[in-house]
């Protein structure tokens, strides 16, 4: 019995050391795909000239005239820090857990969103990227593991790049591979390529310029056939304040099914801090 006893213990650490070294692995290439984004930032930005947005629709003028201070250094790449609710069920149901969570964005190469909520056993952490959705049941059992197809790199394209627009301005200024046409006057819409993907965004804005609004349609399974289509997604934002030049919502409250009966903001977000990763030349 002491010998069973002794393989059982012996089979039980060794599956607790294989987790633990698979975890590991998850926050090496969190690591090192943040570490990419940033890669990215430009080592000395251009300045922000209202001459630079003198061509865009009228919406899309007061949005960058507000978001975007003259002068400021152009950074493309953002880390976030943020804390709120993620909805883990439905409308009728939301399950809402409180979260906190850090955030790399550097369109349209990419993002890194890496969460924690809940607590005890039903304390839920891992990371959401262009590349994988990872996460963790009470630090030890995987409880989602996908990615690495285009369904999967197609969704999360909508979502960063929706994302970079409210929160790194400066990657969506005019240029070559962006496209911004005017809807009504308070909107406008924003298409951008990259490589073989291309996603349109629709900002809504107030008369002041701010982004009060944005909405998208989203390549994703979020139904109740569990099938990839385009569907309706956005979010409405709120809460301005300035980072190191840039005006930017704090608030966030974003779903599925945007602006229809079954419309879910399973993402309400309170960003605690923006800051624009600087690198030397």
């Amino acid at each position: 019995m002491e010998i069973i006893g002794s393989l059982i213990l012996s089979v039980i650490a060794l599956t607790l050391l294989g987790l633990f070294l698979w975890r590991q692995r998850d926050h090496q290439a969190d690591r090192a795909e943040t570490a990419r984004l940033i890669s990215f930032q430009p080592v000395e930005p251009p300045e922000f000239s209202y001459d630079m947005v003198a061509d865009l629709p009228e919406p899309a003028r007061r949005f960058f005239r507000f978001a975007i201070k003259e002068g400021t250094p152009l950074y493309t790449v953002a880390q976030l820090e943020m804390t709120g609710q993620f909805g883990m069920g439905d409308k009728t149901e939301p399950r809402y857990m409180s979260m906190r969570a850090r955030q790399t964005l550097g369109a349209p190469e990419g993002f890194v969103w890496a969460m924690t909520a809940g607590s005890a056993l039903s304390h839920i952490s891992g990371s959401d990227t262009g590349r994988w959705t990872r996460f963790w049941l009470a630090r030890l059992l995987p409880v989602a593991r996908s990615g690495g197809t285009l369904d999967h790199q197609r969704s999360a394209f909508g979502r960063y790049i929706a994302e970079a627009l409210f929160w790194t301005p400066g990657a969506l200024l005019p240029a070559p591979h962006i496209t911004w046409t005017e809807d009504t006057h308070s909107s406008a819409h924003v298409t951008l390529r990259h490589r073989d993907m291309q996603q349109t965004i629709k900002l809504k804005v107030d008369p002041l310029g701010r982004p009060v609004e944005v909405s998208f349609l989203r390549w994703s399974n979020a139904n109740p056939e569990k099938t990839f289509r385009l569907q309706n997604f956005g979010g409405y934002l709120s809460n301005f304040q300035t980072f190191q030049g840039f005006h930017l919502p704090t608030h966030i409250e974003a779903g599925n099914h945007f602006q229809s009966d079954d419309y879910f903001p399973f993402f309400v977000a309170d960003i605690t801090d923006i800051r624009f990763p600087h690198l030397t030349p």
